[in-house]
């Protein structure tokens, strides 16, 4: 029995410098329904994630180029990697090993030699593991909404000051009529790069759903993330329209009461919320301001932010 439900595709990437093991993990793994790519060293495997990421990595430890545990490191630092499940396969037994690979942020280990019936256990624990604790938006793989309350909670603990600043998209839906979910969905993947771009490091960048993001930063990075998102946003959004469109500078869409109807490029309104003046003591109460901040940048017809600076 196949342990992929059948309809449903699984990626593995297997990451080993032997090709014996490379092509018996392939033979074990391909036998139970799992879709395998190989890499023979680190680099490779990083370039291959790269370019279409798997749902589970299987990582030798001692490789040439690139060991695992730094591809690990690569992939645990990143964002939009951070969640992807690592098994690592190691020669190693000694307890340190195996920690240092844990505390980088591997999900497993599996000691060479292995069996196949325990590796495959330990490759379903995993993906079932991570199928419950990984919230990322299957879009733009940006953290979704239970690590955004994780990390706006920390911050409201921590007791330090902090910006929140809730960013959306202007004129999407007329975007999505005019040119299709497709299109809309790399609009999507576009803003989020757009927000990882303008982040330092220790910000948090979470995706809500749909057009809706999140940014996590500090009081004095706040107002230039925002200068940068909006800025990036309003040089990019000409290129997500066809020549035509683009020279006209709008689109024309018929609206649901059948009239035709202009829409500007899409645009994107960050709403920003800080403790700086007032405390903020609930993902609610910030939720709710950053709502507020949004409607008020969303009144320009340009991209656009906006900061609650109210005392009250």
């Amino acid at each position: 029995m196949s342990d992929v439900p059948q309809g449903l595709e699984v990626r593995v990437l297997v990451t080993d410098d032997d090709a014996n093991i490379r092509a018996l993990l392939q033979d074990v793994l391909e036998s139970q329904g799992y879709k395998v790519d190989t890499a023979c060293d680190g680099q490779e495997a990083l370039e291959k994630i790269s370019r279409q990421k798997p749902d589970l990595v299987l990582l030798d430890v001692e490789m040439p180029i690139m060991t695992g545990w730094e591809v690990v490191g690569k992939l645990k630092s990143d964002p939009l990697l951070q969640h992807m499940p690592v098994l690592m396969l190691t020669s190693l037994s000694r307890a340190e090993d195996k920690i240092q690979g844990l505390d980088l942020g591997a999900d497993d280990y599996l000691t060479k030699p292995f069996n196949p019936g325990e590796l495959l256990a330990r490759v379903r624990s995993t993906l079932k593991r991570k199928k419950v604790d990984l919230d990322a938006n299957p879009l733009s793989r940006l953290p979704g909404n239970t690590s955004i309350e994780r990390d706006i909670n920390a911050r409201i603990a921590g007791g330090g000051k902090f910006a929140v600043l809730y960013a959306d998209l202007n004129n999407f839906k007329a975007f999505n009529d005019r040119y299709g979910f497709k299109r809309g969905d790399e609009v999507i993947q576009r803003t989020a790069d757009i927000l990882l771009a303008a982040r330092i490091p220790g910000d948090f960048v979470g995706h809500v759903g749909g057009d809706d993001f999140i940014m996590v930063t500090t009081l004095e990075h706040s107002e230039p993330a925002c200068r940068k998102i909006v800025t990036e946003f309003e040089a990019m959004a000409p290129s997500l329209y066809d020549p035509e469109d683009q020279q006209r500078g709008f689109i024309e869409i018929t609206d649901r009461q059948g009239q035709m109807a202009r829409f500007p490029f899409v645009g994107v309104a960050v709403g920003a919320v800080t403790n700086e003046i007032r405390p903020l003591g609930s993902i609610g109460l910030i939720s709710a301001l950053g709502a507020e901040m949004k409607k008020f940048a969303k009144r320009s017809t340009r991209s656009a932010y906006a900061f609650d600076r109210r005392t009250y």
